[in-house]
């Protein structure tokens, strides 16, 4: 069984495993892009013990690395950083359509001779790789670097939560806040006690530093048709930018957008 697009979150790879595999069938947790022509990391079934949220170890002749700001190197385990290609693949794109320049400010130019995939990755102690966000998504609360990932998934824990995504917004003290839109069905969201309990659920599993400023409840969250959450559009409404969100016609329900515009908090 697949899993694509967003990082999968450790509640629902059980929920997963359990209810739809019955524990019978691997999980192969796949990370690529458009642009790669295939997947570059994922756990071969029935080969690669698969561990949740990991898309664990890169595919034959792929070579990710991870590297920090700079462009230098982060060598061994335990360790996180921005995740690029070190060596040419089958897939690798070539160009852009019209643009080739594009092509090369993309994806070549901000480190030397890698090709950056715009994603922050976690290298575990077996080597096996998590991807924890998009660059433009880590958060710095007060110093401290935070992946969008890593809140979501604890704020997923919570027993009545069953998706939420993640952004930052300017915040006076901190540099950024995190403003959370959760999807809740089955609480009671008029009383604060929900909040409080979904932050007390991400200090317990990343810590108080993570705990979200502000938590918005919504009926659903602006997705694409292929899954993906247009965190653009979200890190827009926190920022309270609402007059330049953006082409919303990609949108499997664009009327979500104006829900979650009025919900603000």
């Amino acid at each position: 069984m697949g899993t694509v697009g967003e990082p999968i979150n450790e509640e629902a790879w059980h929920w997963y495993d359990e209810n739809i595999g019955k524990k019978n069938c691997p999980v192969v947790d796949t990370w690529w892009q458009t642009e790669t022509g295939g997947a570059m990391i994922s756990n071969l079934a029935t080969v690669t013990p698969a561990k949740p949220c990991y898309a664990t170890l890169p595919l034959p002749g792929v070579l990710p690395v991870l590297v920090d700001e700079k462009g230098k190197e982060i060598e061994g385990n335990n360790v996180s950083g921005n995740l690029c290609i070190k060596f040419p693949w089958p897939g690798i794109l070539r160009t852009t359509y019209g643009d080739h320049e594009r092509c090369r400010l993309n994806y070549f130019a901000a480190y030397k001779n890698l090709y950056f995939t715009g994603d922050g990755c976690f290298r575990d102690e077996n080597g096996y790789y998590r991807i924890t966000g998009r660059i433009d998504d880590v958060l710095n609360i007060s110093g401290h670097r935070i992946g969008t990932a890593e809140v979501e998934n604890a704020i997923n824990m919570h027993e009545g939560v069953i998706e939420s995504a993640v952004v930052g917004y300017p915040h006076d003290i901190k540099g950024q806040g995190i403003y959370a839109f959760v999807y809740a069905p089955g609480l009671n969201t008029m009383t604060g006690s929900c909040k409080q309990e979904i932050c007390q659920t991400v200090a317990k599993v990343i810590g108080a530093i993570a705990k979200p400023d502000k938590i918005q409840f919504v009926s659903g969250l602006p997705k694409t048709r292929s899954g993906k959450i247009m965190r653009r559009i979200l890190r827009k409404i926190a920022e309270g930018d609402m007059a330049n969100l953006g082409d919303t016609s990609t949108l499997l329900d664009p009327a979500v957008v104006d829900e979650i515009k009025n919900g603000r908090v």
